[in-house]
C-alpha cells in the first residue's frame, strides 16, 4: 500500500540555509516547475541554472509573431521561437558546455541584407562552411547540417530568410525530420548544448490563441493579442480558447502526454511567472490534463505577478488576474480537486500591485509573502532575488 504525507515546516524567506545548499550540489536541485511563453522568464532561469539542474520548463507553442510566424505559415509547424529561446538560457555555459553550439543557435541572420546573400548564407552553413558552423566538431557538427538541409530543401524561394534565427530553421528541420514532432528534436539539442533543466512545449501540436473581447470582438493570432506586434486590444479579453490556424474560429485542444503530466505532478514547486497574462501564462494552463495534473501536485504552488504594464491585463487588477488563474486550472478538474490550484502570492515589499485582499485570499486559502525582489529597476524583477525566493518555497 503506498500513500503521501503531508509535512509542515517553518518558513524562512528567503531561506539562504536552503538556497545556499542547493547552489553547493546543483546536480541535486529541487525540481521547480515554470509555466511560460516568452523571454521574461529567461533571465531568471540563466540564473536558476546555478541552484538546481532539474528545473522544468514549459513553454507555449502557440506565438504566432516575429520570425516563428514565417516558419509556422510555411511548415505549419508548432513556434519554436520561445523554447529555443529557453534551451539557450538554460545551456551550460561553463567549459563543461558547448559554446560554439551555443553561439551558432542564438544568431540571427542579417536584417537588411540582399535575399540572394541570406541564402548564399543558409547555404554555407547546410554545406559546413560557414564560421559559425566549422568549429562544430562532428557528429554533432553532421547532425546539425542535417537539420538545416531539410530546412532548406523545404522552404520556397520566396521564404523570408530577414532577421531568421539559425536556431529556429535548425529546429524547424528537425521537426520535418522526425515525422512532425517537436520532442525528439528538443531532447537532442538538450545534450548538444548540455541543457542544464528540462524544456518541453507543454503540447506538441501546431495550435493558435483565440480570445473573444468584452466588447464581442474575436481575434486570432497570439500577435494580434499580445499588444505588442500589433497595437493594444480596443476592449479587454473576456475569455481564450485554443484554435486551429487563423482563419476562422475551430475551437481545438488536445491532452497533454505523459511525461508532461509526471512531470506536472512530481514537481516539487509549480511556479505561474511574469510574462504576458493571456498568451504565454494562462495559454499554457489550457490543454487538457494541465490543470487536473496541478490538483495532483500536492506541492506548493505560487504566483509572481507582473511588474509594469502587460497590454493583455487591461482591465484586469491582481485580485481578477488571481480569480482567471485559478478558473483556468479547475476547468480541467471533473471531480473535487485534491490539492490546491494556487497557494502563495509572491509580492515585493515596496513595490504597489494595486488592492491585495487578503481576506479574500484568505478565503481562498492563499498566503501572502513579501520579500524583497527588486534591486534597482523598479519595473523590473531582480532575477536573483527571485531565484532565492522560489528555492526557498522548495
Amino acid at each position: 500500500m503506498t500513500g503521501s504525507l503531508r509535512i509542515w515546516r517553518r518558513m524562512v524567506m528567503p531561506d539562504l540555509v536552503r538556497v545556499h545548499r542547493y547552489q553547493s550540489l546543483p546536480e541535486q536541485g529541487p525540481k521547480v516547475l515554470f509555466f511560460s511563453g516568452g523571454s521574461a522568464l529567461n533571465k531568471i532561469s540563466r540564473v536558476f541554472k546555478e541552484y538546481t539542474h532539474h528545473s522544468i520548463h514549459l513553454v507555449t507553442p502557440f506565438d504566432s509573431g516575429g520570425s516563428s510566424a514565417r516558419l509556422r505559415a510555411e511548415f505549419d509547424i508548432p513556434a519554436v521561437g520561445d523554447l529555443r529561446s529557453r534551451l539557450m538560457a538554460l545551456a551550460d555555459e561553463t567549459v563543461m558546455g558547448q559554446p560554439e553550439v551555443y553561439d551558432l543557435f542564438t544568431h540571427r541572420l542579417a536584417q537588411y541584407e540582399d535575399p540572394l546573400a541570406l541564402r548564399a548564407q543558409l547555404q554555407l552553413l547546410v554545406s559546413g562552411e560557414h564560421p559559425l558552423i566549422e568549429c562544430i566538431p562532428n557528429p554533432m557538427k553532421a547532425l546539425i547540417q542535417t537539420q538545416l538541409a531539410v530546412t532548406q530543401a523545404r522552404i520556397h524561394d520566396a521564404f523570408d530568410l530577414r532577421g531568421a534565427s539559425i536556431g529556429n530553421l535548425i529546429m524547424a528541420g528537425g521537426y520535418l525530420n522526425n515525422q512532425q514532432q517537436l520532442d525528439p528534436i528538443v531532447f537532442l539539442f538538450s545534450r548538444l548544448v548540455k541543457t542544464l533543466g528540462d524544456v518541453k512545449t507543454t503540447l506538441d501540436a501546431s495550435f493558435h490563441l483565440g480570445v473573444e473581447l468584452e466588447n464581442g470582438d474575436i481575434v486570432l493570432g497570439q500577435h494580434n493579442i499580445t499588444g505588442k506586434e500589433k497595437g493594444t486590444l480596443p476592449s479587454p479579453i473576456k475569455r481564450m480558447w485554443l484554435n486551429k490556424g487563423l482563419r476562422e474560429i475551430v475551437h481545438t485542444n488536445q491532452h497533454i502526454g505523459d511525461d508532461r503530466k509526471d512531470a506536472i505532478e512530481g514537481a516539487d514547486l509549480i511556479c505561474y511567472p511574469p510574462g504576458s497574462f493571456y498568451s504565454s501564462l494562462l495559454a499554457n494552463l489550457m490543454p487538457k490534463g494541465v490543470g487536473r495534473s496541478i490538483c495532483q501536485n500536492p506541492n506548493p504552488k505560487v504566483y509572481l505577478p507582473n511588474l509594469g504594464v502587460d497590454p493583455e491585463q487591461q482591465g484586469l487588477p491582481l485580485m481578477e488576474r488571481i480569480k482567471r488563474l485559478i478558473v483556468t486550472v479547475l476547468a480541467d478538474v471533473k471531480a473535487e480537486a485534491h490539492f490546491s490550484a494556487l497557494d502563495y502570492l509572491l509580492l515585493d515589499d515596496v513595490y504597489d500591485y494595486g488592492v491585495v485582499d487578503v481576506k479574500q485570499l484568505n478565503d481562498l486559502n492563499i498566503m501572502v509573502i513579501k520579500t524583497p525582489l527588486i534591486a534597482e529597476k523598479v519595473d523590473k524583477y531582480d532575477e536573483r532575488l527571485v531565484a532565492k525566493a522560489l528555492l526557498s518555497f522548495a
